[in-house]
């Protein structure tokens, strides 16, 4: 019996009122609501008790409507049983059990909980996955070993990731992966919680070597003390202890140009002639799964040729002398006849030599990991329960193998049943192995291309990676003591007098390196046509003022960009001018781009709701496949030995109604395609993904993001940096109260520019410049305190002194005079953002009588916003806009851009910015829906998708409320770890975009489903022989086996279709 639930009581923090009528409101409060899943997941657990739910992840709270017959105790039990915990005395063994179930769906629990118990995140390559049973296989036996949490498999990059909770678990997941019939290789274990990044506060690198030309004991050595003679400089982390694994880890400080990593290589190869040293890379997943698709479409093109190779003979003796070419030819007579024993005919003998090639080699790998799939789950020790065992098992090979091996072993008894035979003049005929041969043909040619298709869809990463160039061009002094080896690939002694030229204005010449032996600080010439090595700062040459570089390859910004002195440029961006200096910022994957590559691997990792659909479908697929093959050949053998069936249905010379019932099983069994099912959603998702990185949109939240933007009903936009320029604003304004301070108007500004100082805000930053070239006297503050969204106080010598808001002056009791109120009030009119400036006569004071200054900052309206806003609009989308500014400038702004001024909400701290998010998600407001969009289940409580568009921090809380976050890539770091897209480019037309090819990715997800189901349902009863009453037409095994291979080829396809994509005419 379950131990007894504690009784609801009412607490200060639970509320209940009960309005006219039969209906009441119960206020729970829930102190574990962290997120929208929180949020999604109380709602449906409520649904059937309420008329509707708020829930409040703010306010940590939840408001139910209900009918007076439904108890607070009822509410109370479906919401402790749903794994929150509610603000009452508890049971500890039941709030431990509710604790468990929260963390299965809160990402903020998971978080916290792997902080105080760090866990370490394993990736792990995984060959030989052909479908999504394959990825069910894996991930419901990972999942099933103690210690590993939250395993995402991913079958088009062919790899594996999981949480463990020691590194030792790892080893066990290798081998459980491999017990499964699978080729696992283990390419990370890495903390979840990050220590800090390799290059750590002493700015020491770390960095493994591969000194090749070993070939004796004693070379190791050798190459030790060549590292132990630099001295302190350099620290062994791993040494080199045999010349088969000359691999060394070492931490150094770089001190370019005196001191690199290029040092380090020629000491190791000084030490020896024969040693060549090279930074040492563990291939990429995406280049290990490259290896491995690669090295699949071999296995299977090989297996192919030899399959093409038998399918001639076959053809010709069992399709043309058989079916084709008239009774009486001396060739055919000569194959119909009997030979070696009973009245088995030539041509059954052929077939079956030609055949076991075909069986054992072709169709072998589908056998050998049918057969560890059957192992594995049937093996001592496994985890699987015995029921299980029975209704989730297998994969498409399974389905494949049974389906060769019926008919080959099939055609063996017919084999033996026609040799027990007396001889006659024309030798019996009726086996499959020709069927076995075409069927296995079709099967491998439809894997084949399926595995093309499916390497084309990663294309995405890979051509990011490609942007990297081959060789760096390094500037160094013409006289630097640091001999710099030319190390590129394809380095021709011919061009050397080319690649060293003199740069007269640096006496520096310029050598071809790898762009692998670059430091920090390092300068290099990136030539016009060519991408920088590394991201960098442009220093020169210093006669050029201005240089061209093309960003489009990252942030989708088809114009070049007009770049100066002193400007960041990217790796992966292209010179379109003159050729530039640039000093190198980041390296060892670092870089943007690198970022890029990392945000667009993570979104693959994250699927969408729709794909657990395939998930359910596709696990008991094969069981169901193999069900209805059996009961397919048990019903047809029972109609036809009860007589109902006509004698001539039997069209079979041998074996009766047994073998002639047997081809509908061997039909079903080979027509059934769960694959297509399995990938209509993340081929679709991940051709998606590498689309949106080709427009400069990062889908750091995967599949699950691009499903609920393309469902969103509302855009909430930031105000400052989002619909405004954000970077650039200027202190148009500047008023000084008469008689309202004896200070001078230098010290004033030189006081608000201590004041704004540490300030990263787009006004604090305008205030600084503004005071700056205006004269201000530096002036020393301490005592700082922030006000997040109000103001800064600091002490001086002048007195105590408060910058910020209008709201941050009444607070302390600043006055505004009329006639500043009534300038003040003129510039909220024009759209200007107004700050304030008080000082207290003395540095103990904290009263302050009047206001001493007032800044009007303009920040320009960004030129596309309005085009958008009115995009959104048109598509039946509510626009807001949220701000923390007064309500003044912020309608005026809202007014600019074409949203209603009903629709501005002003004045908002940070976390109210998150509140507001909750009261729109709230509204009930819902976009038209369109074709092929599935709508969710109906809710007696409306709810809206609301996305969030922002860039500052003070943005963070709102991008995570919101159902869809979306950050601009100018934007602070919080900001966009908060997010769930990230724009590369400030430009707010890639919102338009981002919402079209959210459509569009989801909509080829539902055909792709759609054609997957249909196919199946189509297919599965013409195979079982539904139709062939109406004309004994049936489904041959053969052209069973064309189809099912066609089946998936088609659905990648369509995925690939996506390439085609165009972004909608985009307002100029």
């Amino acid at each position: 019996m379950p131990p007894a639930r504690p009784p609801y009581r009412f607490h200060p923090s639970m509320a209940s009122a009960s309005p006219p009528g039969d209906h009441r409101v119960t206020t729970i409060h829930v102190s574990n609501l962290h997120c929208p899943s929180c949020v999604a997941t109380i709602t449906d657990a409520l649904s059937s008790l309420s008329l509707s739910v708020d829930v409040s992840i703010v306010l940590q709270t939840v408001t139910v409507h209900h009918l007076e017959k439904i108890s607070a105790d009822d509410i109370q039990t479906a919401i402790l049983d749903a794994g929150f915990d509610v603000d009452v005395p508890q049971d500890h063994s039941e709030a431990s059990k509710r604790h468990e179930t929260h963390l299965q769906q809160c990402l903020l629990c998971q978080q916290q909980r792997d902080a105080s118990h760090p866990q370490f995140r394993l990736t792990m390559s995984v060959g030989g996955m052909t479908c999504s049973s394959c990825t069910n296989t894996i991930t419901r036996t990972l999942s099933e070993i103690e210690g590993i949490s939250d395993v995402v498999v991913s079958l088009l990059e062919s790899s594996a990731t999981a949480l463990l909770d020691s590194k030792e678990l790892s080893e066990v997941a290798n081998q459980a992966v491999e017990d499964c019939g699978f080729e696992p290789h283990i390419m990370s274990v890495d903390p979840l919680i990050s220590s800090g990044p390799v290059d750590d506060s002493d700015g020491l690198r770390t960095i493994s070597l591969r000194v090749g030309g070993m070939f004796c004991k004693h070379c190791p050595a050798k190459a030790m003390r060549a590292l132990a003679a630099l001295g302190p400089r350099v620290i062994i982390n791993t040494p080199i202890t045999s010349h088969t694994d000359p691999v060394v880890i070492v931490s150094y400080k770089p001190e370019p140009p005196s001191f690199t990593i290029r040092t380090i290589i020629d000491a190791l190869e000084a030490a020896n002639p024969s040693f060549h040293v090279t930074i040492h890379r563990p291939p990429s997943l995406e280049e290990r799964a490259k290896a491995m698709h690669a090295r699949e479409r071999r296995r299977l093109l090989y297996r192919l040729l030899v399959n093409i190779v038998v399918a001639i003979p076959t053809f010709i003796i069992g399709i043309v002398f058989m079916s084709l070419v008239k009774d009486g030819n001396p060739t055919k007579d000569f194959l119909m006849a009997p030979m070696w024993t009973g009245n088995t005919a030539r041509s059954t003998w052929a077939l079956f030599f030609l055949a076991l090639p075909v069986m054992f080699y072709s169709a072998g790998l589908f056998h050998r990991r049918s057969i560890k799939e059957i192992v594995a789950l049937w093996k001592r020790g496994s985890r699987t329960p015995i029921h299980q065992r029975f209704i989730r098992f297998g994969s498409m090979n399974l389905l494949v193998s049974a389906g060769v091996s019926v008919a080959f072993f099939a055609s063996i008894g017919l084999l033996a049943l026609s040799a027990r035979q007396e001889p006659q003049m024309m030798g019996d005929t009726t086996t499959y192995f020709d069927s076995v041969v075409f069927l296995t043909m079709f099967l491998l040619a439809g894997r084949y291309l399926e595995a093309y298709s499916k390497a084309r869809t990663t294309d995405a990463i890979t051509a990011l990676a490609s942007l990297r160039p081959a060789e760096a061009q390094l500037v160094v002094p013409a006289a630097s003591a640091d001999p710099i080896p030319e190390r590129s690939s394809d380095y021709d002694p011919e061009k050397a007098e080319s690649d060293t030229e003199l740069a007269s204005s640096l006496g520096s010449r310029v050598v071809k390196i790898s762009p692998d032996l670059l430091e920090v600080g390092d300068i290099v010439r990136c030539n016009a046509g060519s991408t920088p090595p590394a991201d960098g700062t442009i220093v020169g040459p210093s006669e050029k003022n201005t240089f061209t570089f093309d960003e489009s390859m990252l942030t989708g910004e088809s114009m070049p960009i007009v770049k100066q002195l002193n400007d960041k440029v990217f790796l992966g961006s292209i010179n379109r001018g003159p050729s530039a200096h640039v000093r190198v910022d980041a390296v060892g994957g670092g870089s943007m781009l690198d970022g890029i590559v990392a945000v667009v691997r993570e979104g693959s990792t994250r699927r969408a709701p729709i794909e657990r659909v395939a998930d359910v479908i596709t696990g008991y697929f094969v069981p169901v496949i193999t069900l209805l093959a059996i009961l397919t050949w048990v019903l047809w053998l029972a109609l036809a030995y009860s007589g109902v069936l006509p004698p001539d249905y039997l069209d079979t010379e041998i074996g009766g109604w047994t073998v002639w019932s047997l081809e509908f099983a061997i039909a079903v069994f080979v027509v059934a395609c769960p694959c297509g099912i399995g990938l209509a959603a993340p081929t679709a998702l991940l051709v998606g993904s590498g689309l949106a990185a080709k427009f400069g949109i990062l889908a750091r939240g995967g599949g699950e993001a691009f499903q609920e933007m393309e469902r969103v009903d509302v855009v909430v936009f930031d105000k400052t940096g989002t619909l405004t320029v954000g970077e650039e604003p200027r202190v148009s304004d500047v008023e000084f109260p008469v008689e309202s301070s004896s200070l001078k108007r230098e010290v004033l500004l030189g006081i608000a520019a201590e004041l704004e100082s540490a300030s990263s805000h787009p006004l604090g930053i305008a205030i600084r410049h503004y005071c700056a070239s205006n004269g201000a006297l530096g002036q020393l503050g301490s005592s700082f305190s922030e006000t997040a969204g109000l103001g800064v106080q600091g002490n001086f010598e002048a007195g105590t002194a408060i910058i910020g808001s209008q709201a941050f002056m009444q607070k302390h009791g600043v006055l505004v005079d009329e006639d500043t109120a009534e300038l003040v009030q003129t510039w909220k009119e024009q759209a200007k953002s107004v700050v304030f400036l008080a000082v207290s006569e003395t540095s103990a004071s904290t009263c302050f009588s009047a206001l001493a200054a007032v800044f009007a900052v303009t920040d320009p309206i960004r030129h596309e916003a309005p085009s958008v806003i009115s995009w959104f609009q048109k598509q039946g989308i509510n626009t807001w806009m949220i701000s923390g500014d007064n309500f003044t400038t912020a309608s005026a702004v809202a007014t600019m851009v074409g949203i209603p001024a009903s629709n501005v909400v002003a004045g908002v701290l940070p976390h109210e910015k998150g509140e507001k998010i909750e009261m729109l998600q709230s509204s009930g407001h819902k976009r038209p829906s369109g074709f092929l969009r599935f709508r969710r289940r109906q809710s007696t409580t409306p709810r809206s998708i609301v996305a969030m568009v922002g860039d500052g921090i003070n943005d963070a809380v709102a991008l995570t409320v919101a159902d869809v976050g979306i950050a601009i890539g100018s934007g602070s770091d919080v900001a966009i770890s908060s997010a769930s897209f990230i724009l590369l480019s400030s430009d707010l037309r890639a919102l338009i975009t981002l919402s079209d090819l959210s459509r569009s990715i989801m909509k080829r997800v539902r055909l792709n489903f759609l054609w997957a189901i249909m196919y199946n349902f189509a297919a599965l009863p013409i195979a079982a022989g539904v139709i062939y009453p109406a004309g004994h037409v049936r489904l041959d095994p053969v052209w069973a086996s064309l189809a099912m291979a066609l089946s998936s080829v088609s659905v990648v396809c369509s995925s690939l279709a996506l390439k085609l994509y165009r972004s909608p005419k985009l307002p100029q």
